[in-house]
């Protein structure tokens, strides 16, 4: 496939494909590496992504961005390589439109998607691999044939990002777009209530899963599995990080308290390149590359 990647530039939507351009014009680096850089986030990703509310309705969102699996594995060090290469290319990015910011990013210097951003004021959005049969590999090949009626995830998030005017705005584009990989978006609000993750296959939401203060589920966390089934058992992340936010509690939660979920193994990993907390109310986004000391989990 590596020959088509260069081809597969001049099909992607503006701006995307300009930008993609210009990122290999300057850097040096050749246009297909440049591209395949740009969408093999399609492909395997792992992830968590945590949307909590506390007892006065603040409204927390975080999440640590995993990536690197079976991508080369450094026996003296014991690192994945490409998940230690991209924890030097994380930088938090802030888009403006008429010296005004729009939304802020999480992002990986010379990717133009958006795995992880905030637009201050509205809302918080963080995207999750799902693996399913029915997976990127498959919309890609898609794409490369000529079938383009889905959107890259990626593009997608970060165009949500760019127009998208409030919570429910932003739940419905990320409802309703057809793509090219299935998905989970993590979605956080500025008002009580106002957290969810929505599951997706290419083609249709199969849940909205929204908390519910009423119910009790003052948190949602989503890593890579879907939330009504159990998670594969030599991946399971979900467990011990529902066990330590439900050891802190309601009245206890924090972006602080958050991230120490988010650093308790194996939350924390091998393949963690950073971590991202974030504060719609305040527009506040902090992020932290992650080291995964010995022992730990390489997964």
């Amino acid at each position: 496939m590596s020959y088509y990647f260069p081809l597969i530039v001049d099909t992607l939507p503006q701006p995307f494909s300009d930008e993609i351009k210009g990122i290999a014009a300057v850097s040096g680096i050749p246009l297909g590496e440049i591209t395949l850089f740009n969408i093999f986030y399609e492909v395997f990703t792992v992830c968590t992504s945590i949307v909590a509310e506390d007892f006065n309705g603040n409204i927390y969102h975080a999440r640590n961005l995993d990536f690197g699996l079976f991508m080369g594995w450094d026996r003296q060090n014991k690192t994945w390589t490409l998940t230690e290469k991209l924890k030097p290319l994380v930088v938090n990015v802030n888009f403006q439109r008429g010296n005004k910011t729009v939304f802020k990013s999480t992002n990986f210097a010379g990717y133009v998607g958006i795995l992880t951003g905030i637009r201050p004021g509205e809302f918080s959005l963080t995207m999750n691999e799902r693996f399913n049969f029915d997976g990127g590999y498959v919309g890609i090949l898609e794409w490369i044939l000529g079938w383009r009626d889905g959107m890259w995830m990626g593009f997608l998030t970060r165009k949500v990002l760019e127009n998208a005017t409030s919570y429910e705005d932003a739940k419905d584009q990320l409802s309703l777009t057809k793509l090219l990989a299935p998905a989970y978006f993590i979605l956080g609000g500025n008002r009580t209530g106002q957290g969810c993750v929505i599951t997706r296959t290419r083609i249709n939401t199969l849940d909205i899963w929204e908390l519910d203060m009423k119910l009790g589920r003052w948190y949602v966390l989503e890593t890579n599995y879907d939330h009504w089934e159990k998670p594969m058992i030599f991946d399971d992340r979900r467990t011990p990080a529902m066990k330590c936010m439900n050891q802190t509690t309601q009245a206890n939660i924090s972006l602080a308290s958050i991230y120490d979920v988010l650093s308790t193994k194996p939350v924390l990993n091998k393949l963690t390149t950073y971590t991202s907390l974030m504060e719609v109310s305040t527009g506040s986004l902090e992020s932290y590359i992650r080291d995964c000391p010995n022992p730990c989990t390489p997964w």
